[in-house]
């Protein structure tokens, strides 16, 4: 019978990708802003942690109530995708044709009772989910945010000026965007190039916003 066995590696790597693209996006185009108005990398380090630290919690908030499980009965329930896959792989077992495999199926997901007397008899039940998993999403989802606000903002450290900072901040930044961008995209279903393209693009002009913004209404 078909196993799940990456379920939970697969659930940490989409935390992780969700966190890191997010956490990369608001603090580089704040960082990008203050560059244009302030002239203190200490006030852009100092901001710019603020909204980290309150970025990473409320991620961490919403992926703990996002991963929560939600009761409910079984009977009243369609087939999810992998069940069928676990159904047919059932029915195969048993010898009948794929053709056979596949009406039944249909005929079963018609049958909310049937399939919840399949699962009791012949244990297909899907796997009971992790009661500790809310608590682990939101800390690797808070944790994830909080190392992604750490690329845009890491520069200013060490840099001479706030718009030296800037540049150096944009390159890895960006860099960053279109690799996470990319899986993030995998992840919800969206073309992998395009999602990775349309993410640093709109955090680039975001940022460009940002700076612009604060040069016009500079003092």
């Amino acid at each position: 019978m078909h196993k799940e066995k990456y379920s939970t590696t697969n659930d940490v790597f989409t935390d992780i990708v969700i966190g890191m693209s997010d956490g990369l996006t608001v603090p580089f185009a704040l960082a990008a802003g203050l560059s244009g108005a302030v002239a203190a990398n200490s006030i852009i380090i100092t901001a710019v942690s603020i909204v980290i630290a309150g970025g990473a919690i409320v991620m961490g908030v919403g992926g703990y109530f996002a991963a929560k499980p939600v009761r409910t009965d079984i009977e009243g329930e369609k087939i999810a995708a992998h069940e069928k896959e676990e159904t047919k792989e059932f029915l195969a077992n048993i010898g009948l044709s794929e053709e056979m495999q596949r009406k039944a199926t249909e005929e079963i997901d018609k049958d909310n009772k049937l399939w919840a007397d399949l699962i009791k008899n012949y244990e297909l039940a899907p796997d009971k989910p992790d009661p500790a998993r809310a608590t682990k999403s939101a800390l690797n989802i808070g944790l994830s945010y909080a190392i992604g606000g750490l690329v845009p903002l890491s520069p200013y450290f060490f840099a001479d000026a706030p718009i030296d900072g800037l540049k150096i901040s944009a390159a890895a930044t960006l860099l960053c965007l279109f690799i996470f961008g990319f899986f993030k995209s995998k992840i919800t279903g969206v073309n992998p190039w395009q999602g990775a393209l349309r993410v640093t693009l709109i955090s680039a002009l975001a940022a460009g916003g940002a700076f612009g913004v604060a040069k016009l209404f500079e003092v």
